[in-house]
């Protein structure tokens, strides 16, 4: 299976300039499955709450028929970030989106910094799905860095876990060496890029979007330009659990002594 991940600076509030940078660098890739950043139709430095609202959409929406249609086009499927309206309510959302249409949509559990002030935590749980016979799990940015997140997604049965990010903080690159380790499952993470200066609001995004296998091995990595890379894998690596001949990670877990 061809994994990959576009990684580039949205343009704040500019949906159909992003639309346009998205195609473009799907254009020369040929992939099963790609991951797009976190609010990666909008930009992420909201004021409010009110321009919040007037910059999100329902899942099934403007921007969901865009990737839609370019999953169709690219005979793929796309997973990407976005600010999911859902009556009054906001979440920071992840959508899967195939040729035949969404197959799940991820809220976002753990939110960061003042985004508590803008999106409701997500309520949907980490659950697995399928595509192409490999089961998947999403998380979004922040959520990496409770392990309990992939553990769980992990036990469940996911294989690749699809990450779409907007990274502040110098960790997650190196930490999810070690999440993919522990877990024995593919991280692919979708980071975005540049600057975002609003009013008082300053952020300035890594980049690093990376594909990490279960062993650990970092198949590939981008610094901080705009790109696209895709590798090949074998998603039954993914299901071996064993460190050693006498070492399972899972069927060694002695849930008793852990802390609830």
């Amino acid at each position: 299976m061809n994994v990959g991940f576009a990684q580039f600076n949205p343009s704040f509030g500019e949906k159909e300039e992003n639309y346009e940078t998205i195609e473009a660098l799907l254009k020369n890739i040929n992939t099963n499955v790609i991951v797009l950043p976190e609010l990666c139709n909008t930009g992420y430095a909201f004021l409010d709450k009110k321009e919040l609202a007037e910059l999100a959409e329902p899942i099934e929406g403007e921007t969901s028929r865009f990737i839609h249609n370019l999953a169709r086009k690219k005979e793929c499927a796309i997973a990407y970030g976005f600010a999911e309206k859902a009556g009054d309510i906001y979440y920071n959302s992840m959508s899967f989106v195939a040729s035949t249409g969404i197959i799940t949509t991820y809220r976002k559990s753990h939110l960061f910094f003042e985004e508590k002030f803008l999106f409701q935590p997500g309520d949907t749980g980490f659950n697995i799905f399928e595509y192409n016979d490999v089961k998947f799990g999403m998380l979004i940015c922040w959520d990496w860095i409770y392990p309990e997140a992939m553990r769980t997604l992990a036990l469940k049965g996911a294989q690749i876990i699809l990450h779409g990010a907007n990274l502040v903080t110098p960790y997650c690159p190196d930490a999810m060496v070690t999440r993919s380790i522990e877990n024995r499952v593919f991280v692919v993470t979708a980071d975005r890029t540049g600057d975002e200066i609003r009013d008082s609001k300053n952020f300035h995004f890594i980049g690093k979007s990376q594909i990490v296998a279960p062993n650990g091995e970092i198949l590939v990595r981008l610094g901080e330009e705009t790109g696209a890379k895709v590798v090949e894998i074998d998603p039954d690596l993914a299901l071996n659990k064993k460190m050693n001949i006498h070492n399972d990670l899972f069927l060694d877990r002695r849930d008793n002594l852990y802390y609830r």
